[in-house]
């Protein structure tokens, strides 16, 4: 046993090296690089896809040194947000029926009167310079498509004119924005992207208009939806990396809160919705929909509201075609609660699940701050190929 020791000790460390670097690149090719699962009922709008959308059918390379989940999330907001620059946009204040007002800032570069219209809805507490969401209005610039963000009440810069925010099952704001885009722009093909919670209000827009919404968008786009809020929940809850990544979006909504009551105390009627005992009771998103947000919309409890927020129970529901692009690795959504058997049954959506990316990251490359990454990919590829070629695959 001595001898077989000291001969180790005389083996030179660059083996160890070496050994260590083949079997990580041993895991990394065969574990975490895979073909996406892409998940749709056959027919048009699968053939679609395969036909014309080559990044479904292509292996995901996530960044070598950072394919873990979390990792992934918080890195890709980091680097996105220190090196893609930041977006000049053309602001529009839209006044809604009650009073109230959003922004909408408007991509237009490289565009013309008739180029094509994407409406973006950022995440949670998201706006038009979100890291992501210029990783978006990047990507289209490049194949000349334009986009709008809609920034929800109270983001992006705009008091508060009514004492009424946004949530992820409240869509009346999104029917009023694509009326208006529609208004401005007749003639002009419409499609809408939204991401994580902005997912989820898009998808239950979706749900609710049916067939009127068919008549309106032509196609639509979600990147890192949490199908199941119940189960999102729960899995934003766990110790105690995804706890940190929940505490973070508690704070930002808390802090939200906090400035929209102060702008309102300059106001006739202030709003007075106690932020300051949130910002110390809020330490999930949970407690924050608890204490504010059911209150804010009239649910009995937090189970009302998620079920009514809810989406992988709706996708039958939905008539305009909608490419989606979830991480079997999301922290914020686990595998299992992805509705990967009902999207096979459904001609209108599918649902592109890689195996690694985390929530809204889908890093890759050796050094992934290039502005065309991932997510930018598919959306430039999936919109430019929809205002261009019907879904029987012919040339419009």
């Amino acid at each position: 046993m001595v001898e077989f020791l000291d001969a180790m000790l005389d083996v030179p460390k660059i083996y160890y090296g070496a050994l260590l670097g083949i079997g990580f690149c041993t895991y990394y090719l065969c574990e975490v690089v895979k073909k996406p699962l892409l998940v749709c009922a056959p027919g048009p709008f699968r053939d679609f896809l395969e036909k014309n959308i080559p990044i479904v059918t292509n292996k995901f390379w996530p960044t070598l040194w950072c394919f873990e989940s979390r990792a992934q999330t918080v890195m890709a907001s980091v680097l996105r947000s220190r090196y893609l620059p930041k977006v000049m946009y053309r602001r529009e204040i839209l006044e809604l029926q009650d009073g109230g007002e959003v922004a909408l800032d408007w991509a237009e570069a490289n565009c013309s009167p008739h180029s094509p219209i994407v409406i973006i809805l950022p995440g949670l507490t998201g706006a038009s310079q979100a890291d992501y969401i210029k990783c978006l209005v990047s990507a289209a610039k490049k194949v000349g498509i334009r986009c709008v963000i809609f920034n929800n009440r109270g983001l992006g810069g705009v008091q508060l004119k009514t004492p009424r925010l946004y949530s992820a099952a409240h869509c009346d704001d999104l029917s009023e924005v694509v009326d208006h885009v529609m208004k401005l722009h007749p003639s002009v093909p419409l499609g809408a992207t939204g991401i994580s919670m902005g997912g989820l209000i898009l998808g239950n827009y979706l749900a609710r208009e049916g067939a009127a919404a068919a008549s309106k968008l032509k196609a639509a786009m979600c990147i890192s939806v949490p199908w199941n809020v119940f189960e999102s929940t729960k899995s934003i809850e766990k110790p105690f990396l995804n706890l940190m990544l929940n505490k973070h979006l508690a704070e930002n909504l808390c802090r939200n809160l906090k400035k929209a009551e102060l702008q309102s105390n300059a106001t006739e009627k202030p709003f007075n919705w106690g932020a300051d005992n949130m910002l110390k009771s809020c330490k999930t998103v949970r407690d924050f929909d608890q204490n504010f947000t059911i209150k804010h919309f009239g649910y009995k409890n937090v189970e009302e509201y998620y079920a009514n927020a809810t989406l992988h129970d709706k996708l039958h529901c939905i008539e305009v075609p909608i490419l989606c692009l979830s991480a079997a690795d999301d922290p914020f959504q686990p595998l299992e609660a992805i509705p990967i058997a009902e999207a096979n049954k459904s001609k209108n959506v599918a649902i592109v699940v890689t195996s690694r990316g985390g929530h809204i990251a889908f890093l890759e490359g050796v050094w992934p701050v290039k502005q065309e990454q991932y997510i930018g990919k598919l959306f430039s590829q999936y919109f430019a190929a929809i205002f261009t070629t019907d879904l029987n695959c012919r040339p419009i």
